[in-house]
């Protein structure tokens, strides 16, 4: 009997949608099987949303800076790529929080904003004595008499009330996911939070005892929490571009429609060709699925999950230029300040590998949901709002010698309450009437980038199985 070889299309040329095609041709080639690879990207370059830019000596990232390094799913691919020496460490120091015209540093011992550390959070001034006392109410309320999908923001103000949850919880979190915690699923955001409240009622004694540790990526004062490559994420993007030596990359290609032909999809391209393949993985924003799926009745639940656009300036200062603030490596900022940026970080401090001797860099966020339009003004206007902002919490003392302003268009997708249930939804109407067809990537299961590389090797992991389960149907498959 000939060996069949199968044929798949990987839509979505992200890290995720590399993962996937690199976990492919890796689990060909280990299982002997006889695999064609077509990766179709509309932008003509790869990696998405990671985009690496050299200016005069400075390595700066238009895009994610970084991946959280106690996930190790970027660091087992880095290994397998061989670039695990590239492998680039953060600095330690302190994250702050902006109230006001005033930054404090996060208490010692807070797990995303919950105070761990009684002595610290005491002696902040981050909160009033009332909010500290009504914060440590948290060891006489009783746990949520139920166990269903809430808003994260009902949750974290029932425990810790208005004050402390403004002021430090909610900056932290928004800093993740820039989105609004009254509406964000805590199932899909945080749900050991859940967890750990009914197993010991008070949420305070069930961190401090558990040291959860995902949630302490701003716990940075003796360990950096956070890596990248020599060189920018763009590294790991060309890496993996130049490994996928059996895979076919059309770049600049848009996928118009699909249907099902028989036991196999059919791609229908906007340069006027067609596919057809064994099997395909959309590594795609639900958005950019949308158009795609609804014409054949599928995936439209996904329409009720928002996208907030974000934009980074990154301002570079001759070395001396701006005061620094004692091991700040970064703030965040509350909602209820009058600010338009949401966060910042010293590059220079975080990646010193990555910056030139003698310059200071400061790359500032802004865009959350309710205030998306900054996003669209000029990069003249941005730049102007976020001086303005920077010089009411830094001691500036000289222009910057030069400024990169970027964008990134329906990039954080908002996993709203009932979110876990709308994509396992989708998921199962899609295995129904396609089960030749996975999606993955930032808008289902998680979007850092450990998430989406985890996301990319399980769809290939599924399309391997199916292609070697017995039997199966070739019907419709004689090319």
């Amino acid at each position: 009997m000939t060996e069949h070889t199968h044929k798949v299309i990987v839509v979505g040329g992200g890290i995720t949608g590399l993962s996937a095609a690199y976990y492919l041709q890796k689990q060909a080639i280990e299982q002997g099987l006889e695999i064609e690879i077509t990766l179709i990207e509309v932008a003509h370059r790869l990696g998405g949303n990671i985009q690496t830019l050299h200016k005069d000596g400075f390595v700066i990232e238009r895009g994610p800076d970084s991946f959280v390094s106690r996930k190790n799913s970027i660091q087992q691919l880095a290994k397998e790529l061989e670039i695990e020496d590239r492998l680039v460490q953060s600095a330690p120091g302190k994250t702050y929080v902006a109230v006001e015209n005033n930054l404090y540093p996060i208490p010692v011992g807070s797990v995303m904003g919950v105070p761990t550390n009684f002595g610290s959070f005491l002696t902040s001034g981050i909160s009033s004595w009332f909010g500290k006392a009504r914060a440590l109410g948290d060891f006489v309320l009783p746990a949520s008499t139920t166990v269903e999908d809430q808003p994260l923001g009902k949750f974290l103000r029932r425990r810790f009330g208005n004050e402390l949850v403004e002021n430090l919880i909610e900056p932290l979190f928004s800093g993740v996911f820039a989105g609004d915690i009254d509406r964000l699923s805590l199932t899909a955001t945080f749900p050991e939070l859940l967890k750990t409240e009914q197993q010991h009622r008070s949420l305070i004694r069930g961190l401090k005892k558990n040291r959860i540790s995902d949630y302490r990526a701003f716990n940075t004062e003796k360990k950096g929490m956070f890596q990248t490559f020599e060189g920018g994420l763009e590294t790991l993007v060309r890496t993996l571009e130049a490994e996928l030596e059996n895979c076919t990359i059309l770049k600049g290609v848009k996928v118009e429609k699909l249907e099902r032909q028989n036991d196999q999809a059919k791609l229908r391209l906007n340069n006027g060709a067609t596919i057809t393949a064994d099997g395909v993985i959309f590594a795609l924003p639900h958005v950019k699925l949308l158009p795609i799926f609804e014409p054949l009745g599928l995936l439209r639940g996904l329409k009720e999950m928002p996208s907030t656009s974000i934009a980074t300036v990154s301002i570079a200062f001759p070395e001396g230029a701006v005061k620094p603030v004692q091991d700040c490596m970064g703030f965040v900022v509350a909602r209820n300040s009058d600010f338009t940026i949401t966060a910042c970080s010293a590059a220079h401090l975080k990646w010193p590998s990555l910056t030139p001797s003698g310059k200071t860099m400061y790359r500032s966020f802004i865009g959350r949901v309710g205030d998306e339009a900054v996003v669209e003004l000029s990069d003249q206007e941005i730049v102007k709002a976020v001086l303005e902002d920077l010089h009411k919490l830094l001691d500036i003392q000289a222009n910057p010698e030069f400024t990169v302003v970027s964008r990134m268009k329906e990039a954080m997708p908002q996993y709203i309450v009932g979110h876990v249930e709308r994509v396992a939804l989708a998921k199962k109407e899609l295995l129904e009437a396609l089960p030749m067809v996975q999606i993955a990537g930032g808008s289902f299961e998680g979007f850092g980038l450990p998430a989406c590389v985890d996301q990319g090797k399980a769809a290939a992991n599924q399309l391997i199985e199916r292609f070697t389960a017995e039997p199966f149907s070739m019907e419709g498959n004689s090319q």
